[in-house]
């Protein structure tokens, strides 16, 4: 049974940073793409950033100015460092996983598997 756990997340004020951790593991399959989505109160989730295992990262318009993922295929671990924090950003913040990042990857019903969360809050 594939199982993710987020980690990383915290409270911070406005214009701090802070570095989500999301660890993978119990894959049968292959499972190349892993992806930090987010999801606000009242809000859809949406999609930050995905990455494969050749060191390909897709990322939401939105995001790439102040977030960058990175992946450790070694590990099955997938990072991402949040930069320069706004109240917006309050968020939970899910990793998830499905075998292939080509399609729809920062789209939510793309992927299979998902963590718990980790809780991210900004304050002023």
């Amino acid at each position: 049974q594939v199982r993710l756990v987020e980690s990383g997340g915290g409270s911070v004020q406005v214009g701090g940073s802070l570095r989500l951790s999301c660890s993978a593991s119990g894959y049968t399959d292959s499972r190349a793409c892993m992806a930090w989505f987010r999801q606000a109160p009242g809000m859809e989730r949406e999609g930050v950033a995905a990455s494969d295992n050749v060191g390909w990262i897709g990322y939401g318009t939105s995001w790439k100015a102040r977030f960058s993922a990175f992946k450790d295929n070694t590990k099955n671990n997938l990072y991402l460092q949040t930069n320069d924090l706004t109240l917006e950003d309050t968020a939970m913040y899910y990793c998830a996983t499905v075998r292939s990042c080509n399609g729809d990857y920062l789209v939510a019903s793309t992927y299979k598997d998902w963590g718990q969360g980790t809780q991210v809050t900004v304050s002023s």
